[in-house]
């Protein structure tokens, strides 16, 4: 898809008129006075989590931000292989991927040692290593990514919009409310024309500050970012530019002998590229502003970079000159370490509130909108009954760990991007090496969930050893049994706060009386320790609150669907309708067998619980229920 020839033009490029792509969003009238959860800030965690909460009209959310309407252009533009997956349970991955630059391959440029001064390709490699994700890596301006969540929430049950214009005062959490109440009283400032000064005051259940570095919401809890700069500066930006640079539609990493790195990242539309360009090392304590640098400086510093070959720039779409530095808070909410035992949190940080990065690895959206994915489905299993409060307390113990490991790896990798900062200059084949090694950081596969009461020990890991408990689900192709439709298993996990339980079925035939599946929905369709019993209203489907899925290991035309268990063909709505989308087989016709691809014990089976948030719970014997029962037991209610 091509786009931006004749000039950068901000919003949908499908829509002709570039005067028509830009239409007014947001709330009209007063934010509401009693909410169950505000959220301050329209940026990529913030709208993550408006639009996860938006799928439950039963709980009121109102998400409010400065600035004057919806993001036209945006700073960050990487989106990680998970991030793509995320997309796909919220319903916009398919408008991604055609809109977006795919980054298939990254090229890296080194001096050449006969003519230093000039650059030569030293290295290509395949940019996200095959298997890890069914989706690739892709490029796509942040406001678009805006635009597919206010979407998602436009037509959402809640049909949920943005107040604008709208600046956090402050707040306060009454100490003495209980658990259910309004307990934090929020006053907010309008800054829009007409209504300078006003002063609206909210009631919320809960806060959520998804405000930036700068949070007032982080500010207001006693929380500060902690860490250094690496006391480099970089400017980017986003031109449309002439050059001979062969590899300019490449991801590609350029260090020269004398001028420093470059990053060169093929934007959407086929001609836009971002240039990340090293500029300076700063003096201890140095601000970047204080050597103001210019759009001229940015462009000098890349053309000299990128010598023997040539860059004219046509039009700048946005520009910035950034220090590099990594910075992360102790905790995520409002409760101190101590007092965990005795005190709920009523209120969190999530994104560039609680952690910050270079943006050269890619990771600072990805990783936001992954902390409010986390604390989404929480909030509303709260929110809604279904789990207690307590269960809150894991967003910050998981995300914070989290945050810290990528930190971690974004400053090794800023540090050997800087070339100024080695000795004896850069150093391609370790910078190549590095890249490779670490791939799955820089995809976002690799976030592991330490054991606790949502992420179970590995006691039966070898049942299922390619879904690695405390990791992301990894999807693989499979064959839908009721109309052979090639499906891919993982795209049954939406972002509707539902737990998954995949039952893989052993080789017997799972319509015979004694089958282990049949074994297992009769256990949970009727044992009183059956956690769909004990856990889903009886007034909804049966499948609302935990999906069994199965997997068997025939070909799909062997089976008949008529013959499996009535738990996998559930008559759902109003109407009782059956829903034929629940059983699955390997896909032998392309030679993606799940069982292998995964791992699966063929001769015993297993179950594979997934959390809404796509992350591997626990693995357990197809036979083993009362540890099924156990694990939704430690953090759920049932129902009355």
């Amino acid at each position: 898809m091509q786009f931006h020839l004749n000039g950068f033009q901000p919003g949908d490029p499908e829509i002709a008129d570039p005067a028509e792509r830009i239409q007014a969003s947001g709330a009209s009238g007063a934010v509401p006075t009693e909410v169950d959860v505000l959220i301050v800030g329209c940026g990529p965690a913030g709208l993550t989590l408006a639009a996860q909460l938006a799928q439950f009209p039963d709980i009121k959310t109102c998400i409010v931000e400065q600035k004057p309407s919806r993001l036209l252009v945006g700073q960050a533009d990487g989106i990680a292989c998970r991030t793509m997956e995320m997309f796909h349970a919220y319903g916009f991955s398919e408008r991604v991927l055609k809109e977006a630059c795919w980054v298939n391959e990254t090229t890296f440029w080194k001096p050449d040692e006969r003519t230093p001064e000039k650059i030569i390709r030293s290295g290509r490699v395949q940019d996200v290593e095959d298997g890890l994700s069914e989706f690739p890596h892709v490029i796509l301006n942040q406001a678009r990514i805006h635009d597919g969540f206010l979407d998602v929430m436009r037509k959402a049950p809640a049909k949920l919009e943005p107040h604008y214009s709208r600046r956090l005062l402050d707040l306060h959490v009454d100490p003495a409310a209980g658990a259910t109440d309004h307990a934090v009283t929020v006053r907010i400032e309008r800054v829009d024309a007409g209504n300078e000064g006003k002063v609206e005051t909210i009631k919320a259940r809960y806060v959520v500050g998804c405000d930036g570095a700068r949070s007032t919401v982080r500010k207001s809890i006693g929380r500060e970012l902690h860490g250094d700069s690496a006391n480099h500066a970089w400017g980017v930006m986003d031109v449309l530019a002439v050059t001979d640079f062969p590899d300019i539609r490449f991801k590609s990493l350029i260090q020269s002998a004398k001028d420093g790195s470059l990053l060169i990242i093929p934007r959407e539309g086929g001609y836009m590229v971002r240039l990340y360009v090293e500029l300076a090392k700063l003096d201890v304590g140095e601000r970047v502003a204080s050597r103001n640098i210019t759009a001229e400086n940015v462009i000098a510093k890349a053309q000299r970079i990128l010598k023997p070959h040539t860059l004219e720039v046509k039009e700048i779409g946005w520009w910035s000159v950034y220090e590099i530095g990594q910075r992360l808070t102790d905790k995520f909410d409002d409760v101190p370490e101590a007092e965990i035992d005795t005190r709920l949190p009523r209120i969190f940080i999530a994104g560039d509130a609680c952690h910050t990065h270079s943006p050269k690895a890619g990771q600072g959206m990805n990783v936001s909108m992954q902390d409010a994915f986390n604390l989404g489905w929480k909030l509303a299993a709260v929110l809604q009954k279904k789990s207690a409060p307590t269960l809150l307390h894991s967003y910050s113990a998981e995300r914070q760990a989290v945050a810290k490991e990528l930190i971690d790896f974004d400053r090794e990798w800023a540090g050997i991007l800087a070339s100024a900062a080695k000795v004896g200059g850069a150093d391609a084949a370790k910078t190549q090496d590095y890249f490779v090694k670490h791939g799955r950081y820089t995809a976002g596969t690799a976030t592991h969930y330490r054991p606790s009461v949502l992420t179970g020990a590995t006691s039966h890991q070898h049942l299922a050893e390619g879904f690695v408990i405390g990791t992301r689900f990894h999807s693989a192709p499979v064959i839908r049994l009721g109309d052979a439709k090639p499906v891919h298993l993982g795209h049954a996990g939406q972002a509707d706060g539902r737990f998954r339980i995949y039952a893989f079925s052993p080789a017997e035939n799972p319509a015979a009386s004694g089958s282990a599946i049949r074994a297992l929905c009769n256990f949970l369709a009727e044992s009183r320790q059956s956690p769909i019993r004990r856990y889903t209203p009886r007034s909804g489907d049966i499948d609302g609150v935990i999906d069994l899925r199965a997997v068997f290991q025939q070909e799909h035309r062997d089976l008949a669907i008529e013959a499996t268990p009535p738990m996998l063909l559930p008559s759902k709505g109003r109407y009782g309708l059956y829903d034929y989308e629940k059983m699955f087989c390997p896909d032998f016709k392309s030679g993606h067998d799940v069982f292998t691809m995964r791992g699966i014990d063929r001769k015993a089976g297993c179950m594979v619980v997934v959390r809404p948030d796509q992350y591997v719970a626990t693995v357990l014997p197809l036979d083993d229920f009362a540890a099924l029962a156990s694990y939704f037991d430690a953090f759920m209610l049932p129902v009355s």
